[in-house]
């Protein structure tokens, strides 16, 4: 599960749109808005997010624990 909140927070530091992470990691922005409602990227698209905004602890978002 990804801490969608985080993420989001690191792209308006980082002054980065989803379309603009979206192109980064090579899916359409569409696919971008779905996978971030769902909370839920693969492990190559992470690891592409990681890089693109230059994270610099991945596991506080890609590795969140579900909050119940």
């Amino acid at each position: 599960m990804v801490d969608i909140n985080k993420l989001r927070g690191i792209m308006a530091e980082r002054r980065r749109t989803q379309t603009q992470v979206a192109n980064a990691i090579g899916i359409s922005p569409k696919s971008f808005y779905n996978k971030m409602q769902r909370g839920v990227f693969g492990t190559d698209e992470a690891e592409k997010i990681v890089e693109y905004l230059h994270i610099e602890n991945p596991a506080l978002i890609f590795f969140a624990k579900e909050v119940t």
